[in-house]
């Protein structure tokens, strides 16, 4: 497997992983199509610095001009936060991205898939993907389940969204026998919401064990991600029967238009912030730099353990 051909890896993140330091991977479609722009850029040089605060490396992850980039330049960032002809980009997408040279925004599963490819072991996003609502009639299941069913890769996550069904997703996850652990919570967390009223597997007192949870299970060769659920700090949650209400509306004007596949979460984040004046996408930045915390303490962590 010739992974050399297609992975650009930038200096700084190919030096740290050489010397087995602390490396966090960051996805890019929470920049191309999850966030406006000019916050998306604050964002991404927020959540960097965050990282480095906590003594690790971030790698964000994008596909431009024909290779699969881990840890992008400022000139890079602001490609991907200014969006312009980005696509959104899955593991089936990606063949045809590299081959026709456009640029892809990576999204939870694709970000996986490339961090595996460069030897890092912890990704910090917003929330990962699962079963829409619906799912039953329209088979419409993330991308992202079945990459943690088979790619070693941390998610550290708010859970996943709301917009989502939640109690399937994560009878998807047991099936798949992905571990689904709360970072100091026993209730799996609702993205804009502390808790969903669905339990997780195991509640983690602190990185230091989940990091010899993760250890432990790929050193004995057992395949596939770990799902850690970090709640949103108090101050920024969203209460749930409001959000549950919003969300509604936003999924019925979602099916009046006729959107469905990759546009529908972009669709709905779009509405749900317009339907919340704005407060969900301030809740989004807070959990997204929270995620960035803990993810860089758990690889602080998992470095020390080799």
């Amino acid at each position: 497997m010739n992974l050399e051909k297609y992975l650009d890896i930038s200096t700084e993140v190919k030096e740290a992983l050489d010397a087995g330091k602390p490396v966090v991977a960051l996805e890019s479609t929470i920049l191309s199509h999850g966030m406006p722009y000019p916050e998306n850029a604050e964002f991404a040089s927020e959540v960097e610095k965050i990282i480095r605060g906590k003594g690790a490396i971030p790698a964000t992850t994008a596909i431009i001009n024909g290779k699969l980039k881990v840890g992008l330049t400022p000139e890079e960032l602001l490609i991907m936060c200014k969006a312009e002809n980005v696509g959104k980009v899955s593991r089936r997408d990606v063949p045809v991205y590299l081959v026709t040279k456009q640029t892809g925004a990576t999204t939870v599963a694709t970000t996986m898939l490339i961090a595996a490819m460069a030897g890092i072991r912890v990704f910090a996003t917003g929330g990962i993907g699962g079963v829409h609502r619906g799912a039953e009639t329209t088979m419409d299941i993330s991308a992202d389940l079945q990459e943690l069913a088979n790619t070693p890769v941390c998610v550290v996550s708010a859970g996943c969204k709301q917009i989502l069904d939640i109690g399937l997703t994560l009878e998807y996850l047991e099936t798949m026998g992905v571990p689904v652990l709360g970072y100091q919570t026993s209730d799996f967390p609702a993205f804009y919401c502390r808790k969903s009223g669905f339990g997780v597997d195991y509640c983690l007192k602190d990185a230091k064990e989940a990091a010899e949870i993760l250890h432990t299970k790929w050193e004995l060769g057992l395949k596939g991600g770990v799902v850690v659920g970090n709640p949103v700090p108090e101050e920024y949650a969203q209460n749930f029967e409001h959000m549950e209400k919003v969300i509604n509306e936003a999924l019925e004007m979602c099916k009046e238009r006729k959107i469905r596949g990759k546009q529908t979460t972009p669709f709905l984040l779009a509405t749900i912030k317009d339907l919340t004046g704005g407060e969900s996408l301030a809740t989004n930045l807070q959990l997204a730099y929270n995620n960035a915390r803990v993810a860089s303490d758990i690889a602080v962590e998992l470095s020390k353990l080799g």
